[in-house]
């Protein structure tokens, strides 16, 4: 039988994120899908996935998505939209930039994000999405260690609230790094394959929808 620090570290390794944190995301992750699929109050839901307190919940779930619950709950009442043609670069922050090739098993948008954890959670410092597996780029990247965070998901799905999904309509991920930026010019090439999410991926908790709006 395992100790719970010998557990922690197997876990950490094959998913990437502490016990407690992969626990902490699963929690928001049913929190979306609680929102789209019921009419339940923010309240109760915050109660049900083991909140205490609706204000620290609310906090967690703006920070992990990048929305309030109740704008979360409007968004997907929105018109359908797109992910093609989407992009985060800055002009003259850094000349740092990562370049490389995405593989896929299936034909459709890509986006691809930096992120400080191995979580795709908060907003990327730089993203941007392509029309399907291939080359992409990435630049003006700040310093820092960052990881790059992919994913894949069938039109009118972005927000990935099956988890893990299943069939013809399974979200793709994958993921790189980490990758260290130092403060002046250079270029890195990671290559990145995606592949079906299990239920040893940590669940994609950034609404899209929000991050291409702002």
């Amino acid at each position: 039988m395992f100790s719970k620090f010998h557990f922690s570290r197997i876990f950490q390794r094959v998913t990437g994120l502490s016990p407690g944190r992969f626990l902490s995301a699963l929690r928001i992750q049913e929190a979306k899908r609680l929102l789209v699929t019921t009419r339940f109050a923010v309240t109760e839901i915050s109660h049900q996935i083991g909140y205490s307190s609706v204000g620290t919940f609310s906090t967690r779930f703006t920070h992990s998505v990048g929305v309030s619950p109740i704008k979360y709950r409007q968004l997907q009442s929105a018109v359908p939209w797109s992910l093609i043609g989407h992009r985060h670069d800055l002009e003259g922050v850094s000349s740092a930039r990562i370049t490389g090739e995405i593989s896929s098993p299936i034909e459709r948008p890509v986006f691809a994000g930096l992120f400080p954890g191995r979580l795709l959670e908060g907003r990327p410092v730089r993203y941007t999405v392509i029309d399907g597996p291939g080359s992409f780029e990435l630049a003006d990247i700040p310093p820092g260690n960052w990881y790059l965070m992919t994913q894949s998901v069938e039109a009118g799905r972005e927000d990935a609230l099956d988890h893990p999904p299943g069939g013809d309509r399974s979200l793709y991920v994958g993921f790189g790094g980490p990758i260290s930026v130092p403060p002046h010019s250079m270029t890195r090439r990671m290559d990145v394959q995606l592949r079906p999410m299990t239920p040893l991926h940590p669940p994609a908790l950034l609404a899209l929808r929000e991050l291409f709006s702002t």
